[in-house]
């Protein structure tokens, strides 16, 4: 479990101090539940997150427990660290809107026929409860030739859950290399 500290003061002063000390800016909100300042390790909260098995993860804020989802990170615009953080508590049976990370498997047959792969869509918004949300979408590009693509149409949602975003958008595909 990824533990944190609660921020006494919410001033820049305060936001830099941390940073400096190597603490990762969060907020961690949901609906019906108080709005926490909080800071993690940086290291610590890297690791938690690609080790984690489902989208939510727990953490320990102070003396409160909470499931959470990244609802939206910042990055560094020049070394590409990461900032700041939203989490957002995931509260079971509450429907909701999650951003589920897209990953995609193989190696498309159009690389060789001189195309690229390009990724337009890292996230698909879906709307359901927690406990029925997919970890990702796991695509396999390997049958993707030259000028092919995956549409949001062509993924199946899971049991209990509707994809928002709309049917004709294109998730990744191969393209002419220039």
């Amino acid at each position: 479990m990824l533990e944190g500290i609660i921020r006494e003061s919410i001033s820049k002063a305060n936001a830099k101090q941390l940073k400096r000390d190597g603490y990762l800016i969060a907020n961690i909100y949901a609906n019906g539940v108080e709005n926490v300042a909080a800071a993690f390790k940086r290291g610590d909260f890297a690791r938690t997150v690609r080790a984690k098995e489902s989208l939510a993860f727990p953490i320990k804020v102070g003396d409160k427990e909470f499931n959470v989802v990244i609802q939206e990170y910042q990055l560094h615009p020049v070394n590409g660290d990461v900032v700041h953080v939203d989490l957002r508590v995931a509260i079971p049976g509450q429907t909701t809107n999650f951003l589920v990370p897209v990953r995609t498997v193989g190696t498309p047959k159009g690389l060789k026929n001189k195309g690229v792969l390009i990724i337009s869509k890292k996230r698909l918004k879906v709307r359901g409860a927690i406990e029925n949300m997919p970890a990702n979408f796991t695509l396999d590009v390997s049958d993707l030739d030259r000028d092919d693509s995956i549409i949001v149409r062509d993924l199946e949602a899971p049991a209990h859950c509707k994809i928002m975003d709309r049917e004709d958008v294109a998730i990744c595909g191969v393209i002419k290399a220039k």
